[in-house]
């Protein structure tokens, strides 16, 4: 096969080095479809809304337009990247070709270990949800003893990642079949949900604008409430860029990947803003307890609104779309740990990136990060609070990750290294002019957002020393992680021979 030949039938793969071992099968949906069901619009916002209102009260919905207009300068970002670079393990492979391998290396073990937090976050929304359609989903006590809830969830959990894992393990093919089938029930149901809600609506717009009192008399006022509000909406719009990271089996992944990346987040955005909007306003009543507790929240004001059988009917839509979720956050790991096991950058890198002759799918990291994750899950039964702390730094470390992308590029830029001559000739997604104002956007949202998100609260993290734990466990998490890679890693880095394209393998001696 000739050069020009294999790079058509790699789609450009072996322009970076890398032979086309995955299964290239996933068409413009399904792309589409992974963006949207990492960021799972029901999830997030019935997970979710009990935190945001609970803080903010109905203002809190203002902070859905807020992050969205930070994080899609950062999608706009990475959807120019994506058509330049439509690699595995989107994230890592970006920073690798932006700057240098510690800082590339970082962005991915930071990537990597918060999507296994992730994953582990994710799957607890079947406790959420379920004993509220029906009380047998209670799988241990009434969900009235102290660790009732606490037990249930964990079951739930290891069964969805049991799943997610299996399917995974099997190939992208039913993945993708699953993920794209559920993501459009999903954005079905949604539709269908915003509907009724409008047509149930019983209070006026202006509640929106109504504090009830959140805040008086303490230090930074309402606004100080809604910077805490505003994290439910930062934990629900990122992953994104799970449209490329799958992008070594897309077909025609340099023109669908910026597509499925932007409109991903605008569907995410308009239908969950509504979501959220259209609930407030069809609250029978706002000034319920329960509407800012985990038991009620959003599904509460479903059944409530829109009756027990239909509003039963609804919360089923959202099982399935926590199960779709959980599995493009299983799904979006794995292919970061096979990109880095690839280039050798994790320890054991030849047995991670090994690809099952069969399914065309990397298996062994299938299996480990659900293992991993039912193992962080566990934790949950005894210290809850601890997990919740965990779970949320786990956010800050994407914002982390996606800072060490969107840094690098802009330096690159202000250096007038990008797009560069190359960039503006390959007639993929580019910025134009619009480039470093949108960049420079992304950096500062991202750092700002990342500081909002650690900020030492009692409130999201606890008492004492679970105060600090934003900064305790980044830390940790990337000093162990550097050292080994500043001792180790980076002495062994090279593409795996096996991973590497054809006309490389000719150039070895």
């Amino acid at each position: 096969m000739s050069t020009t030949e294999n790079e058509k039938h790699d789609h450009g793969l072996s322009e970076f080095g890398y032979s086309q071992s995955l299964d290239r099968s996933i068409g413009k949906f399904a792309s589409f479809a992974a963006g949207v069901s990492y960021i799972s619009i029901l999830t997030g916002t019935f997970q979710l809304f009990y935190f945001g209102f609970g803080f903010g009260g109905p203002m809190y919905w203002w902070s859905w337009p807020m992050v969205f207009a930070g994080q899609v300068m950062v999608a706009l970002c990475f959807a120019e990247l994506a058509g330049r670079y439509p690699v595995a393990g989107s994230v890592y492979n970006w920073s690798k070709r932006l700057a240098g391998p510690t800082t590339s290396w970082l962005a991915g073990w930071m990537m990597f270990t918060a999507s296994v937090v992730t994953l582990t976050a994710v799957v607890l929304a079947y406790q959420v949800t379920l004993p509220q359609i029906w009380s047998g989903f209670q799988l241990v006590g009434d969900g009235t003893g102290p660790t009732d809830f606490a037990v249930s969830a964990v079951i739930w959990g290891a069964i969805l990642i049991l799943f997610t894992t299996l399917v995974n393990a099997f190939g992208v093919k039913l993945m993708a079949r699953i993920n794209s089938t559920g993501v459009f029930i999903e954005l079905i149901a949604a539709v269908l949900l915003v509907i009724l809600l409008g047509v149930n609506i019983v209070n006026p717009p202006s509640v929106l604008l109504d504090t009830n009192g959140i805040g008086a008399g303490q230090p930074g006022g309402y606004f100080a409430a809604f910077l805490v509000a505003s994290l439910a909406s930062a934990y629900v719009m990122y992953g994104f860029d799970t449209a490329s990271s799958l992008g070594e089996e897309t077909v025609d992944p340099r023109r669908t990947a910026p597509t499925a990346i932007l409109r991903a987040v605008i569907a995410s955005f308009v239908i969950g803003g509504l979501i959220l909007l259209f609930g407030i306003l069809a609250a029978p009543n706002l000034a319920d307890p329960a509407l800012g507790e985990s038991s009620g929240g959003l599904q509460l004001i479903v059944i409530q609104a829109l009756g027990s059988t239909l509003g039963k009917i609804f919360l089923v839509t959202i099982v399935i779309a926590i199960t779709v979720c959980a599995l493009a956050v299983h799904t979006a790991a794995i292919r970061l740990m096979f990109a880095m096991a690839r280039d050798n950058a994790l320890p054991g890198g030849a047995r991670l990136a090994k690809i099952d002759p069969k399914r065309k799918t990397p298996v062994v990291p299938a299996i480990l990060i659900g293992v991993a994750s039912v193992l962080i899950l566990v934790v949950n039964i005894g210290s809850p609070a601890i997990f919740t702390a965990v779970t949320s730094v786990a956010i800050i470390m994407i914002y982390v990750a996606y800072l060490l992308v969107t840094g690098p590029m802009l330096l690159k830029r202000l250096r007038g290294q990008w797009p560069g001559p190359e960039g503006a000739a390959s007639g993929y997604f580019s910025l134009g002019r619009l480039g470093l104002p949108i960049n420079i956007l992304a950096v500062v949202w991202g750092a700002a957002m990342a500081l909002n998100l650690a900020w030492p609260r009692a409130d999201v993290y606890g008492e004492g020393v679970l105060r600090w734990i934003a900064f305790i466990f980044i830390g940790a998490v990337a000093l162990i992680g550097l050292l080994w890679f500043r001792l180790k890693g980076r002495h062994q880095l090279g593409t795996l021979p096996e991973h590497m394209a054809k006309q490389m393998e000719g150039e070895l001696p």
